[in-house]
């Protein structure tokens, strides 16, 4: 049986609540609208620097996985290949308003992708911008 249709759970163009029907989470144009708000990659810092310096040297410094997080339901070091740098332990914004480096390898890990986006929800929980 078909699920019933839900109000968009994004703001509006105004910011008020947006009363478009789906069948889940948010409406297209609330979609767009917040992805265009969030900027490009680039706008958000991950710049060539980036990817040349700190995220190939992370990964080669830490080709398998090094989450230890019992909470991810391994116990142990993970080691699945590592796909993510991920800046630890301070966050990117945290290094940027500190003054230091975020492109610095020394300040990442290598991460699988479960173990990162299950930081990432822990650390962040309303994403980048909830801060």
């Amino acid at each position: 049986m078909p699920r019933a249709w839900k109000i968009c759970s994004g703001a509006g163009p105004d910011g008020t609540g947006c009363i478009e029907p789906v069948p889940s989470g948010r409406c297209p144009a609330c979609i767009a609208r917040a992805e265009q708000v969030r900027g490009t990659s680039r706008e958000r810092g991950y710049d060539r620097r980036h990817e040349r310096r700190f995220r190939r040297q992370v990964l080669l410094k830490n080709p398998l996985c090094v989450c230890t997080d019992d909470g991810h339901g391994h116990g142990a070091q993970c080691l699945r290949p590592s796909r993510h740098a991920d800046h630890w332990p301070r966050d990117r914004r945290d290094l940027v308003a500190a003054g230091l480096d975020p492109n610095d390898p020394r300040r990442g890990r290598g991460l699988c992708g479960r173990c990162h986006s299950k930081h990432t929800t822990a650390e962040q929980p309303g994403g980048w911008h909830a801060r």
